[in-house]
């Protein structure tokens, strides 16, 4: 399904209304994911403030970036922030305390902190585990639900992002799919659908980087940095959500304290 909304200065905007979730689809117009809303145009507030009512934004993006370059106003909607991992995280997953500080020396270099990333394992499908399992992570993604379970369709939808839209935001997806009903196939055509989405800049990177003999791991990770994402990276953290917890419900249940009243309450709300 290609369910892209066209939002003027907005990445890789699509809702999730249509996808088949059991023997229920999943409500139309209630749930949106995308990139960052910083650079949102006036037609795009108006599509989002008009068209779907927004309700409320849920910004998964680190803090500093939030003030760096904050959401457009979307009048009538609340913006709250939950961050999913800030750098000291990542500094934590690297194991090393001194990537804080190559960071910011090397911050307005971004070939510089690409490579630093790749050096300390930070863009291959680990980084999917410490937004799921880190305790920050799973504190935005509890409140993410919990957000979902107060919110009213019938008043408006709920939208959901982080810089690309693509990580954090399509684990949020994933999860709520996962809530919803829908199986895993129809979870992956929805976080492929983001190279759709972003397909110029990533073939035009492809090229550019594949004639220079750029190694595939590395050049994976350069498209991954770039707005791509892999089938892997998420196949990957299904297998680690189904070795820990017995699957992505268990993860909703266990991790998320999700109960079966939730659970049916989410579908009672965002499916048809």
């Amino acid at each position: 399904m290609d369910n892209t909304i066209i939002l003027p200065g907005v990445s890789n905007a699509r809702e999730l209304g249509g996808y088949p979730a059991g023997d229920r689809s999943v409500r139309k117009g209630a749930l949106i994911r995308s990139g960052a809303l910083s650079r949102a145009s006036a037609e795009a507030v108006e599509v989002l403030s008009g068209r779907y009512h927004l309700q409320t934004v849920v910004d998964f993006r680190m803090r500093a970036k939030r003030a760096s370059a904050p959401d457009a106003e979307i009048p009538g909607a609340e913006n709250i922030s939950l961050p999913v991992v800030e750098m000291e995280d990542y500094a934590a997953m690297a194991g090393s305390p001194d990537m804080l500080k190559r960071y910011k020396e090397n911050a307005a270099d971004k070939r510089a902190v690409f490579e630093m990333a790749y050096e300390y394992g930070m863009l291959g499908p680990g980084i999917y585990l410490t937004f799921l399992f880190g305790e920050r992570g799973k504190g935005a993604y509890r409140e993410f639900f919990r957000i979902l379970l107060a919110s009213d369709p019938d008043k408006g939808a709920v939208l959901w992002h982080c810089d690309d839209g693509k990580d954090r935001a399509g684990l949020a997806a994933a999860l709520l799919l996962t809530a919803l009903g829908a199986d895993r196939a129809v979870i992956m055509e929805d976080y492929l659908f983001t190279n759709k989405a972003n397909a110029p800049v990533l073939e035009a990177i492809r090229r550019e980087y594949a004639a220079l003999g750029m190694p595939r791991e590395k050049l994976d990770a350069m498209l991954f940095a770039s707005g791509g994402v892999f089938d892997y990276y998420l196949i990957g953290a299904f297998d680690a959500l189904d070795k820990r917890c017995g699957g992505a419900e268990g993860y909703l249940r266990g991790e998320l304290g999700l109960s079966d009243g939730d659970l049916a309450l989410l579908r009672e709300k965002y499916t048809v």
